[in-house]
């Protein structure tokens, strides 16, 4: 436990609850404590040190050469992530101790962290805005329901996140994805210029380069990335964003927080009285006992499933189906970006041979949204659009044939790669869903949930048409040797679940207020993913951020107020 200021937390009155610590915890905290509010910023797993770090581990120094029975033992559906390796395998939650259930034929799979940082400790770091032309989808296409705050709302609360974080990028004045605060742009491959000129000049679509969380020059007190690669085993030098050497560190060293590490929590605490939510009660990871902190107003960011977990789990006489729950659309419109699609090949007209010890590019290349635009005729077979992501540099050919010194040789000639693989837009649909499972539960005694969620017809079509442009624009870079995969991945593979505790102006269409208030109790906040009412197909992280910075600014005005 790391305490700024209570002596016991147990005993306190806290103004704020934050449950979990990563990409909207982690800023939680910073703004309400760094205004003066007393935060308790409560984390179900342990502090991680840079010790610990292992970004610049060769793997010869791993026991078992990153093929530890222990991943297979223990976290069999963790490590389908890429980030969880033998590196770092036990920053993610054992599968075994934390349970979930799905249909025999609607698999889903969760990857979830659990140490002081969460997700944003192992993220791909991609950052990107939503427009309106995905905020008000809807009355674009017909489908759905249109979120109930427009992008001219969000553009300062993107600045201010896109400024503290430091987000690297290129402007290229597509509507379809705003520009925001950038940082220098990396540099593209010589084979990514070459795709952007392409892709530009024969089909008037747009590729930049990734805009990423990571920084290319010092900001804050954090150094510039120095492309040692790979970022999900830490970085001692904090140059990609993550919440504890971030917006925890400002919380703590504001005076106004108290971190409560291995703190699990079980539910919200409601005074049935006033109708109001009193703190929260956890569990202790290696205890095993129970504890209850007590607030003025709980936040929940612990991750879009995992809160609606809690608010399930919170079920009281007054709210029988879980906390939030009259418009009973809680735990609906499950929603995750379809992968899986698109091509690769090889570029013959570069010899550039890969050499072990290159730089690291921490970063990709990003294809912008070209189909169903505002203003353009509709697809045919699908609505809203894809977006893809990829890259192109040199790489060995460990698939070469031969033995011996020809093997080596051939494997030294290597080819230059080229790929690009499709992020598509998950509809909201009733039928995708989560809720308790009613015989399940973890090892701390707290009922599982049961997801269920497919990829319907029009992300289907979707991911075939995005496995054909992907093939067509690396013929038109002279490719070779083009793979195409055209199939979808099971659902949970992106890491990007939102939804399901939506946001709306209707109580009765909507879990949450336009300011991630919960329509039936008023101080209680959730602030992830919880509360998008659409996907897009762009990343969310930098979108959940910048509402969570938008709703605390306004619980900060309630209580100015005395309104909490």
């Amino acid at each position: 436990m790391s305490s700024a200021w209570a002596q016991d937390p147990h005993s306190e009155l806290f103004d704020v609850a934050v449950v979990g610590s990563g990409a909207t915890g982690g800023w939680a905290a910073k703004v309400l404590s760094e205004a003066g509010l007393k935060v308790v910023l409560l984390e179900a797993g342990r502090k991680v040190s840079p010790s610990e770090f292992t970004e610049h581990m060769p793997a010869y120094k791993l026991e078992y050469r990153t093929h530890s029975p222990e991943l297979a033992r223990t976290r069999p559906i963790q490590k389908a992530c890429y980030a969880c390796t033998e590196y770092n395998y036990d920053w993610f939650v054992n599968d075994l101790e934390n349970p979930y259930t799905t249909p025999k034929d609607k698999p889903f799979t969760w990857q979830r962290l659990r140490i002081v940082g969460g997700r944003s400790m192992v993220w791909g770091r991609q950052s990107y805005r939503l427009s309106d032309l995905d905020l008000k989808a809807s009355s674009h296409d017909g489908y759905g329901d249109d979120w109930p705050l427009s992008y001219r709302e969000l553009v300062p609360y993107y600045d201010r996140v896109e400024k503290y974080v430091g987000i690297s990028g290129q402007a290229e004045g597509q509507p379809q994805l705003p520009d925001g605060q950038f940082l220098p742009p990396m540099a593209m491959t010589c084979g990514e210029r070459l795709l952007r000129s392409r892709a530009r000049d024969k089909f008037g679509r747009t590729l930049t380069i990734g805009r990423t969380a990571v920084l290319t020059q010092p900001l804050n007190g954090r150094a510039a990335c120095h492309y040692c690669g790979p970022c999900e085993r830490g970085c001692v030098t904090a140059s990609y964003f993550n919440s504890p050497a971030t917006t925890v560190a400002d919380a703590l060293r504001s005076g106004n927080c108290t971190l409560l590490t291995d703190a699990i929590v079980s539910h919200v605490d409601m005074d049935s009285s006033s109708n109001r939510a009193r703190g929260v009660t956890y569990v202790h990871r290696h205890r095993r006992r129970t504890y209850q902190v007590r607030s003025r107003a709980v936040i929940l960011c612990a991750q879009a499933l995992e809160s609606t977990r809690i608010l399930f789990n919170s079920a009281t006489s007054n709210h029988p189906e879980g906390l939030g729950n009259s418009s009973g659309l809680l735990g609906k419109y499950l929603m995750d970006h379809v992968v899986g699609a698109g091509a690769a090949g090889e570029l013959p007209q570069f010899s550039v041979r890969k050499r072990a010890s290159d730089p690291r590019r921490p970063n990709g290349i990003y294809m912008i949204r070209f189909r169903n635009l505002a203003g353009e005729k509709r697809h045919p077979r699908f609505i809203r659009g894809y977006g893809f992501q990829g890259g192109s540099s040199p790489s060995f050919r460990f698939d070469a044939e031969g033995f011996g010194a020809s093997y080596k040789a051939a494997v030294k000639e290597g080819f230059y790669m080229i790929r690009l693989s499709g992020f598509g837009e998950s509809l909201a649909r009733l039928d995708n869903y989560c809720e308790i499972d009613p015989e399940k539960k973890d090892a701390w005694g707290i009922p599982a949930l049961r997801i269920q969620m497919t990829h319907g017809p029009n992300e289907l079509a979707m991911m075939e048409d995005a496995a054909a442009t992907a093939a067509e624009m690396l013929e038109s870079t002279g490719a070779r040797n083009i793979r195409v995969n055209a199939r979808t991945a099971m659902p949970g593979m992106a890491i990007h679940e939102v939804g399901t505790a939506r946001m709306g102006h209707d109580p009765a269409k909507s879990v949450l207020d336009p300011y991630n208030q919960c329509h039936d109790i008023d101080n209680l906040l959730v602030t992830d993913g919880s509360c998008f009412v659409s996907a897009g197909c762009q990343n969310p992280t930098l979108t959940m951020m910048a509402l969570t910075v938008r709703a605390c600014d306004h619980l900060l005005e309630r209580f100015r107020k005395n309104e909490v």
